[in-house]
């Protein structure tokens, strides 16, 4: 059985363009999410959420930076996070940039868990954007490649006012 990758399938170029645009994506959707209150954030009150209301989670975040690849608990909880994600047909994107994601969610160092972070829709105004759609569809195209848990890196961006390479 042959596994092809993403670059295999739409060539370098192409591939960078829509690891590009996922990632946009992506950031547009916890945005929104989180004006919405629909974000739990954490590995802990993930699981807790997903044990009681798996049917309001819409996309799961796996994040993890290069250091965090020797964190065998962590990689535990994924497995397990992962594997009751599957089971409820959620969708799972594995993501590398933690300090992308403390920009985006307002979080200063050492602020909450940001390992696990679930997109939730609450039944009565449910949460519906195209960033939305185009991390579905994301998920669904690598589930078709078998890539059952697709990975995206979050790019730090400079924040208004900062110049420089580590901005």
């Amino acid at each position: 059985h042959f596994i092809m990758t993403l670059e295999e399938v739409f060539g370098p170029n192409r591939t960078d363009h829509r690891m590009q645009a996922v990632s946009r994506a992506l950031e547009e959707l916890l945005v929104a999410a989180q004006r919405r209150h629909c974000l739990t954030v954490g590995v802990y009150e993930s699981a807790k959420l997903m044990n009681v209301d798996p049917d309001s989670v819409l996309v799961c975040v796996l994040a993890a930076d290069a250091e965090d690849e020797c964190d065998v608990a962590l990689q535990i909880h994924f497995t397990l996070l992962s594997a009751f994600c599957t089971d409820n047909h959620t969708h799972i994107v594995r993501v590398s940039g933690l300090r992308r994601l403390g920009q985006l969610l307002g979080e200063g160092e050492g602020g909450r868990d940001l390992h696990c972070i679930l997109v939730t829709s609450p039944a009565v105004h449910p949460l519906q954007c195209p960033a939305l759609q185009h991390v579905g569809s994301f998920c669904e195209q690598s589930r078709d490649q078998n890539q059952w848990v697709p990975f995206v890196q979050l790019q730090d961006r400079a924040e208004p006012g900062q110049t420089g390479p580590d901005r």
